[in-house]
């Protein structure tokens, strides 16, 4: 088992654990484990895990699964996989919490969110719901009101009595606790041989954490038979759905100052400046890094390589783009193509244009026909005009992983 590290697991941010290690037998075993299975052309466990990655408010993820599942899981999880932490669960829910609460316990957050794994259509405003009620000594469990009429059966197979259903909630999860309460309760119901709690909010109640019940929602249904994956597969297939392309924007400007080359869009062009920056001052690939963030919600090019930290003086701006690169393929991301606009009355840009894409190509990692590099004068107007810096204005679409619906 390894620790979650502290870059993981800011304070900040609110730490997961998600229940992977089941059999689901109910769910049929010719297709595999429930949470392997294909919904609306994704695994479950691939929806569970994109609901977290993608919520601002998630930080640490750790994933329990059973022992003979770590190639089913990378396979499912695709290029979430490297970003979540796996571990191998027990021969429960229970048990495989707490080793999921364990894997936390170096560098953990005030707070954690556990969730079942067949829980796909688990939403953002549940989750932020849920994180909102957990209070220092509080969980929060979301759920909804028994809506059916009860009926307590006899040992004979018979109608024994009607149980009122006032007060009567069904569990859902994610279900939230701090942190170390909740991981205390496990360890001392594992040490001391209970394991027939069947949610963590029975084992917070029995530790004698109080827990607030917040709304839960009537689509975050558990898959549990093979008919429910069925009806899953058949709702998202059938929902009119949108590729999840995102396009981002950024914008940059530097002087000129004494010099005899300018850099832009990563080559080196003579002329009778070069333009002030505390890198290499490449406005092209400085508006690049900032439109590459933008679709992945990474800030932007000073929330990485800040102008005050002297490493980056005189650095080559390539290297914040194939972080921006790096940072956007973490999360999945296939970058669909680039356009940038260089704004200047000189130099000339043209003559260069075949180098710069060259240049942009192998950092991108994408094709030529997939950059667009321009150039327009601003007509001898304003600063641009007066030849005392250059500008750049660049757009990047990149695809994610997942549909949006409509």
């Amino acid at each position: 088992m390894r620790d979650v590290s502290e870059k993981q697991a800011a304070d900040d941010k609110v730490a997961v654990v998600i229940v992977a290690a089941g059999r689901g037998a109910r769910a049929g075993q010719a297709n595999g484990p429930k949470q392997y299975q294909q919904i609306g052309g994704g695994a479950v466990i691939a929806r569970t895990l994109d609901a977290f990655l993608t919520h601002p408010k998630i930080g640490a993820v750790v994933v329990a699964i059973h022992a003979e599942d770590d190639a089913l899981f990378r396979r499912a999880a695709g290029a979430n996989a490297d970003r979540v932490v796996a571990v191998i669960g027990g021969t429960s829910r229970q048990e495989s919490v707490r080793l999921g609460l364990l894997a936390l316990r170096s560098h953990a957050p005030s707070r954690v969110l556990i969730h079942d794994a067949a829980r796909p259509f688990v939403d953002a405003e549940l989750i932020d719901r849920t994180i909102a009620a957990i209070g220092e000594r509080q969980g929060a469990l979301p759920a909804l009101p028994v809506a059916d009429t009860l009926k307590r059966e006899t040992a004979e197979g018979m109608i024994g009595e009607t149980v009122s259903r006032a007060g009567l909630h069904a569990a859902q999860t994610p279900q939230g606790f701090p942190f170390w309460p909740i991981l205390a309760a496990h360890e001392k119901a594992h040490h001391l041989g209970k394991a027939d709690f069947t949610d963590d909010a029975a084992i917070a109640e029995w530790a004698h954490i109080p827990v607030k019940i917040v709304p839960g929602s009537p689509d975050n249904v558990k898959l549990t038979w093979a008919r429910d994956i069925a009806m899953a597969d058949q709702r998202l297939s059938s929902a009119p759905r949108f590729p999840d392309i995102r396009t981002g924007n950024g914008y940059d400007v530097h002087a000129f100052e004494p010099g005899d080359h300018v850099t832009l869009c990563g080559v080196a062009i003579p002329h009778d400046r070069k333009l002030s920056g505390h890198s290499d001052a490449d406005v092209g690939l400085h508006a690049l890094t900032d439109a590459l963030l933008a679709t992945c919600g990474a800030g932007d090019i000073g929330t990485h390589f800040p102008p005050s930290d002297p490493q980056w003086k005189g650095a080559a701006s390539r290297i914040f783009v194939e972080h921006a690169v790096k940072l956007v393929r973490a999360r999945g991301g296939r970058i669909a193509n680039a356009d940038i606009t260089l704004i200047c009355e000189a130099p000339r840009v043209g003559p260069h244009r075949e180098a710069m894409t060259e240049a942009l190509s192998a950092m991108l990692r994408i094709s030529r026909d997939r950059i667009s590099i321009k150039a327009t004068t601003n007509e001898k107007l304003g600063f641009v005009g007066r030849e005392e810096g250059i500008a750049a204005i660049a757009t990047a679409n990149v695809v994610f992983p997942g549909d949006v619906p409509e």
